[in-house]
């Protein structure tokens, strides 16, 4: 439908993982189906890295599809995330306690990690039910992933269970999950306006007089512990923070944080000294 809004200004890549058997014949397979409408197409095969499998290939994946565009000259990537997508997403994280900027949901537009190129995701608003009608009524071959349906990832699980839970509306709860991507955005811009009016960053330290309530507080926190040293998850920098408003210093990321008259002070922690070394 791209291709035929706008001819000449459509481009197609399929990522590669490598992690099953057939996914060089189903990248091969979109390769034809793309040469039969015209459709320029790029395989991109990637390597993952050790660690959580979904995490470093939604990693490798996005780092693949930036430098294509670059090197294409393509102003914009649309992905086919869906409303189940969504709606799977939050429950998973839901269920593990998360905040709201793990709650919020993708955004209809973003932006390609490690890049300044457009990310959009057209389908929000669409079922995968819907989605798979359009490719069957087409005549179109679907390539399936066992992955997901294998109930050792959380996915999966979550997925068979939005089956069996009919009463669940998953376009409502896509709808919440957009609402919290909201939120998070006013979050981000309360956070930033906070770093521009009350922090002072100089020498090898940054100076932080709070005036913002406390989850903004965690938030400049952070980004000032990350610019000194390693940049926190933001539960942790919530107990830095019950430990600064005791009047009691704290270290965070390599980072030592004290309290002075009006203002906490943070620096890298000094490095330690090795017995026996002068």
């Amino acid at each position: 439908m791209a291709k035929a809004a706008i001819p000449e200004r459509v481009e197609a890549a399929t990522v590669d993982h490598g992690l099953r058997p057939e996914s060089g014949s189903e990248a091969a397979m979109v390769a034809e189906l793309c040469a039969a409408y015209g459709i320029p197409h790029r395989i991109l095969g990637v390597r993952i890295a050790r660690g959580n499998l979904h995490d470093k290939a939604r990693i490798a994946r996005y780092a693949a599809m930036g430098r294509w565009m670059e090197e294409r000259g393509l102003a914009a990537l649309a992905t086919a995330h869906h409303a189940d997508d969504q709606a799977e997403t939050f429950l998973m994280r839901l269920n593990r306690g998360s905040g709201v900027p793990g709650l919020a949901g993708v955004r209809a537009r973003g932006v390609v990690p490690g890049t300044q190129l457009a990310l959009l995701r057209p389908l929000l608003g669409w079922r995968r039910e819907e989605l798979a009608g359009i490719v069957a009524r087409s005549g179109l071959e679907a390539a399936q992933d066992p992955s997901n349906e294998d109930p050792k990832y959380d996915r999966a699980r979550i997925r068979e269970a939005l089956k069996a839970a009919d009463w669940l509306d998953v376009p409502a709860i896509a709808a919440s999950a957009a609402h919290l991507a909201d939120a998070e955005a006013v979050l981000q811009w309360t956070a930033q306006r906070e770093w521009e009016e009350a922090v002072e960053v100089g020498e090898g330290e940054i100076r932080y007089r709070p005036k913002a309530p406390g989850f903004i507080r965690i938030r400049v926190l952070a980004r000032a512990i990350g610019v000194l040293g390693v940049e926190p998850r933001l539960g942790s920098v919530a107990g830095l923070i019950a430990r600064l408003q005791r009047g009691k210093d704290a270290t965070l990321g390599g980072v030592v944080a004290r309290v002075d008259t009006d203002c906490w002070t943070l620096r890298k922690e000094p490095p330690r000294r090795v017995e026996g070394m002068d």
